[in-house]
């Protein structure tokens, strides 16, 4: 595995691998895969596009965790159900 340009870029990139639950070479290859469509070549740029994905995934988190919240909570007409085993 390549080592990475700076210690900054790879502790962004392991933290969105983190907060994603990918591998850290897969999260390397979404900064890098950002960084070629928007036409940035130098370490600082790719360090602030790891950046804004972890924004980006923090918020879905949020949204993803509200969601979870809604679905788990019970029907008043179902509140008492009991399933036998």
């Amino acid at each position: 595995m390549p080592v990475p340009p700076n210690r900054a870029y790879a502790v962004a990139t392991g933290h969105l691998a983190t907060l994603l639950g990918i591998s850290i070479s897969s999260a390397r290859r979404r900064v890098d895969l950002q960084a070629a469509r928007e036409s940035v070549r130098d370490a600082a740029g790719r360090v602030v596009i790891a950046e804004r994905l972890i924004e980006a995934a923090r918020a879905d988190a949020l949204s993803q965790e509200r969601l979870l919240d809604q679905l788990l909570v019970a029907k008043p007409s179902e509140s008492n159900f009991l399933d036998e085993d």
